[in-house]
């Protein structure tokens, strides 16, 4: 149906939004998106690639993780741990935007915002939330405070919080009271912090925006086929981009321990490293816990 409506050739779209790697409801979960699992992310890999590899040539996909209706993308598919949240989502960004399609920078994203992590239900507006919880909590079919872990993993009010553009009251989104509370961490995560500091997730993501469109790269990173790469490692998302004479390796590791890939050509150059890697791996490549490389490799 994409290939019908936002193909080159249909004069209806030029490109589609699919929501399958966003409707990850555990196989195991009872009341479909309300529970507390993990995402699987070996069906998140095969979706993603799914969809580079079938409109490839026929139609233009949209990137994207988050949006208004759904959970902070570094607390769903990331690890917003303070140890880990900048560079995982430094790393959720690179693996998205590296692929064939228009990226979309969700409001907040391009800061590593989180979850709002809610902890009482009257602190929730979003109706879908507070429906769910008392049909479920009424019946006797969850824990209330059970449903409540569900609410802050999975309500879209976690999206809807005040942007953070600073760390005055209420983040410096208003003088007044927000409809909705804001974040708890506004006074650490916030525009105004990272726009001083050049490590940030916000400079980093100026960086990627920059590669992109860099006349070195633009036309791989726009035109170049998508080939999924080591699609049989466990935690790794990875993929070649090629275009004309260039063959660029962007390769992630979205599990909680390190990982050593073999080389399947050699390293000219890197492109893009979110834990400011500068030594050319020889034979394999070391992945620490949410690190992500952009690697220009020999055709």
């Amino acid at each position: 149906e994409a290939q019908k409506y936002a193909g080159e050739d249909s004069g209806e779209l030029n490109m589609v939004f699919q929501f399958e790697h966003v409707e990850d409801a555990s196989p195991h979960a009872k009341f479909g998106k309300w529970t507390t699992d993990r995402y699987d992310f070996k069906a998140f890999k095969k979706t993603m690639i799914k969809w580079q590899e079938e409109l490839q040539g026929k139609a233009w996909n949209s990137l994207f993780l988050g949006n208004h209706d759904q959970p902070r993308s570094v607390s769903r598919f990331g690890n917003d741990n303070p140890a880990y949240r900048e560079t995982s989502a430094k790393m959720l960004a690179t693996c998205l935007h590296m692929m064939q399609g228009t990226p979309y920078v969700y409001q907040g994203e391009e800061l590593g915002m989180t979850n709002a992590y809610f902890h009482k239900l009257e602190d929730y507006k979003d109706i879908e939330s507070i429906q769910y919880y008392t049909e479920l909590t009424d019946a006797g079919l969850m824990e209330p405070d059970y449903m409540m872990k569900c609410l802050m993993l999975r309500s879209r009010d976690n999206a809807r919080t005040p942007m953070q553009w600073s760390s005055c009251n209420n983040a410096g989104f208003t003088s007044g009271t927000p409809w909705l509370k804001v974040n708890s961490n506004y006074k650490l995560i916030n525009v105004e912090n990272q726009e001083k500091n050049p490590d940030s997730v916000l400079n980093y993501y100026k960086k990627l925006v920059s590669v992109r469109k860099s006349p070195e790269y633009i036309e791989t990173f726009t035109y170049g086929e998508f080939i999924p790469a080591y699609e049989n490692t466990e935690t790794v998302m990875a993929y070649y981009r090629v275009f004309n004479n260039k063959r660029i390796l962007i390769i992630s590791n979205f599990g909680n321990t390190s990982v050593n890939i073999p080389l399947e050509y050699s390293v000219k150059h890197i492109i893009l490293s979110n834990k400011k890697q500068s030594t050319l791996p020889a034979t394999s490549i070391k992945l620490e816990s949410c690190e992500v490389l952009v690697l220009e490799c020999d055709n």
